[in-house]
């Protein structure tokens, strides 16, 4: 992280370098998570469901480099698709809350200087999620979870 200036997460989204941009991410997984969306209310709920990339332990993509190649639906996350994508991101993720205007939490690797915080403060999903490979689609919704 020597590339990173000071503070970095505290400038505009649209100012970062590239690899300020990433490691804005916290590490808690839950934007691998399956989605409901309601049509008719536009209401999102979360699953435990996790995309077949995701490291249950880590909260990592296994194959984050070349996701695209295994998940081609998977989101490209950049200072101009945010804006977008905004809506069903975590409400406690970094780039949601800078793209907001609001502060990192308190938990956050970048404040805290751990990235076990997210992991200690029950915000990740460690330990918690099943693979979408083990559960068909028609029953994510018995898999509904509330956010942190």
């Amino acid at each position: 992280m020597t590339d990173l200036r000071p503070e970095f997460w505290t400038l505009p989204l649209a100012k970062l370098t590239p690899a300020e941009w990433e490691a804005l991410c916290d590490g808690c997984g839950r934007c691998c998570l399956n989605k409901l969306e309601y049509e008719d209310t536009g209401e999102l709920e979360f699953t435990r469901v996790a995309c077949r990339l995701l490291d249950d332990e880590t909260c990592r993509c296994t194959r984050y480099e070349t996701r695209h190649q295994y998940v081609p639906e998977c989101v490209l996350l950049t200072p101009k698709s945010i804006r977008k994508i905004a809506y069903w991101m975590p409400a406690t993720c970094a780039y949601r809350l800078r793209f907001e205007g609001k502060p990192l939490e308190p938990w956050h690797y970048l404040i805290s200087g751990s990235h076990e915080t997210v992991h200690e403060a029950g915000v990740s999903v460690r330990g918690r999620t099943v693979s979408e490979t083990e559960v068909p689609e028609d029953l994510w919704d018995q898999f509904i979870i509330e956010e942190p």
